[in-house]
C-alpha cells in the first residue's frame, strides 16, 4: 500500500489547482523536428586491404551434402563473375567493395580441403580454427574454415555466427596471414544466426522469412561468409576501415547488421523479393540459377549502408 504523507497531499493540490486556473495561452503547443543521424563512418586506419585478385580456399570441417557445398562454393564463384545474370547480383553486391581504397578485389574460388571425420573433435577452439586453416596455403589466399551443424566452436552462438582472423604461417611462422572461418548454426542457434530465415531468438516474433536455396542452416552461412569475406577484405590486419574498439569494431557489414533491403527496422529485413513458385525470399541472384539474400554493405561514397533493393 502506498502511504500519502499530508506534504505530498498539499503539493500535489497546489499543482492540481493551479492547472486549472492557468490561461490557455499558457499550454504550449510541443513542435516536432525531425533529427538526422548522423552519417556512419568506417574510418580508414591506414593498413593494407585484400585487393586485386583473391583467391578463397575452403577447408570443409564435418558433414556437408554435396548440394550444401555447392551452394556455398557458387556464391563465392558468382561475387567476381563476368557472367551475365539476372539483376540485382551477387557480382553488383560486391562491386561496393570495390569502392573502397584499392578498388576491386577479384575472388575465385581455390582448393577444398575436407575434413569428414572431425580429425580435431567436434568442439572446437580458436587454436584449432588457427590449426585447420593452416591446411591450405595461404599466399594471395583467404583461406576459410566452414563448420558443420554438429560443431561447436569459441563463442559461436553466444557472440559471434562468424569470424576473421590472422594467424602466422610460412617456413618459420612469421608471416602474417588473413583466414576466417563461418559455422553452420541449423542446430545450435538458427534464431540468433539464421535470421530471418527463423524466428528470432530475441526481439519482435515476425514470421520467418523462406531460405532461398531451401536450407536454413547454408543460407544462413551464406549471410555470415558475406558478412566474415568483405570484412575480412576491407580490415584483413585491424588497421582497415572499421569503427570502434578493434575487438568491438564495425566493419563492411557488421556495421549494418540486419539490413537486407530499404525500409528495414528491428524485426523486418526490409525490401525483399519472393521467388513466385518457391515463395522463398531473396535479394541476389547468383550463378546457376541461384539466388540468395545478402545482408547490406557500408559504402564509403555514401556513408551508409547500401543496399540492393
Amino acid at each position: 500500500m502506498i502511504k500519502f504523507t499530508p506534504n505530498f497531499f498539499y503539493i500535489t493540490l497546489i499543482v492540481l489547482l493551479s492547472s486549472l486556473f492557468l490561461p490557455c495561452y499558457a499550454i504550449l503547443p510541443r513542435k516536432l523536428y525531425l533529427v538526422q543521424p548522423e552519417p556512419l563512418i568506417l574510418k580508414y586506419h591506414n593498413g593494407p586491404l585484400l585487393k586485386g585478385n583473391l583467391t578463397v580456399n575452403l577447408i570443409w570441417y564435418g558433414k556437408f551434402t554435396p548440394i550444401q557445398r555447392s551452394i556455398i562454393v557458387d556464391f563465392i564463384s558468382s561475387l567476381s563473375s563476368n557472367v551475365a545474370t539476372s539483376q540485382p547480383s551477387v557480382s553488383s553486391w560486391w562491386q561496393i567493395v570495390g569502392r573502397y581504397k584499392g578498388g576491386p578485389c577479384n575472388t575465385v574460388v581455390g582448393h577444398q580441403f575436407l575434413d569428414e571425420n572431425y580429425s580435431l573433435g567436434k568442439i572446437l577452439t580458436s587454436e584449432k580454427l588457427v590449426v585447420l586453416s593452416n591446411r591450405l596455403a595461404h599466399k594471395n589466399a583467404l583461406n576459410i574454415v566452414l563448420t558443420s551443424a554438429d560443431v561447436a566452436t569459441d563463442d559461436f552462438c553466444m557472440n559471434t555466427c562468424g569470424a576473421h582472423g590472422t594467424s602466422f604461417a610460412g617456413k618459420h611462422k612469421k608471416t602474417r596471414v588473413p583466414y576466417a572461418w563461418v559455422g553452420n548454426p541449423e542446430n545450435q542457434c538458427p534464431g540468433q544466426c539464421a535470421w530471418p530465415f527463423h524466428q528470432p531468438m530475441f526481439g519482435p516474433q515476425t514470421p520467418p522469412l523462406v531460405a532461398p536455396n531451401n536450407d536454413v542452416g547454408v543460407d544462413g552461412m551464406i549471410i555470415n561468409l558475406a558478412t566474415v569475406l568483405a570484412g575480412a577484405v576491407t580490415n584483413p590486419f585491424d588497421s582497415g576501415y572499421f569503427q570502434g574498439p578493434t575487438a568491438e569494431a564495425l566493419e563492411a557489414v557488421s556495421a549494418c547488421t540486419g539490413i537486407f533491403g530499404s525500409g528495414s527496422f528491428p524485426g523486418y529485413p526490409g525490401k525483399v523479393l519472393t521467388d513466385p513458385t518457391t515463395k522463398a525470399s531473396f535479394n541476389a541472384h547468383g550463378l546457376h540459377g541461384r539466388k540468395y539474400l545478402l545482408p547490406a554493405m557500408w559504402d564509403p561514397q555514401t556513408s551508409s549502408c547500401k543496399t540492393l533493393l
